[in-house]
């Protein structure tokens, strides 16, 4: 492992400024992740001012897991789906193609 210092890039939640470690090449992907997050942050913060900046930010993480979970789920359901229409498509093609004589 390397001992030299991993570059990083200041991002900002809920007004605070964080120095967060990032490859280079990633910044584009941490500065959307960051806005992102941001934005769910400043969305539960809107709803509730008495919550500290920890308890926003757990609630933000699990709004966001949520909805990966259900993004996951919906691909995985896509997925099924799409394998079960080439199972239909395989057996009709194979019910259409001419047979070999020997």
């Amino acid at each position: 492992m390397s001992n030299a210092k991993r570059p990083t890039k200041e991002i900002t939640l809920l007004g605070r400024s964080y120095m967060i470690a990032c490859d280079t090449g990633e910044e584009v992907q941490l500065e959307r992740a960051a806005r992102y997050l941001d934005r769910a942050m400043h969305g539960i913060h809107a709803q509730s001012s008495v919550l500290g900046s920890e308890s926003i930010a757990i609630m933000a993480a699990l709004n966001i897991t949520h909805e990966l979970l259900e993004a996951l789920d919906e691909h995985r359901a896509g997925e099924a789906s799409l394998s079960r229409l080439n199972d239909r498509l395989e057996r009709a093609l194979a019910g259409t193609r001419p047979c070999k004589k020997p």
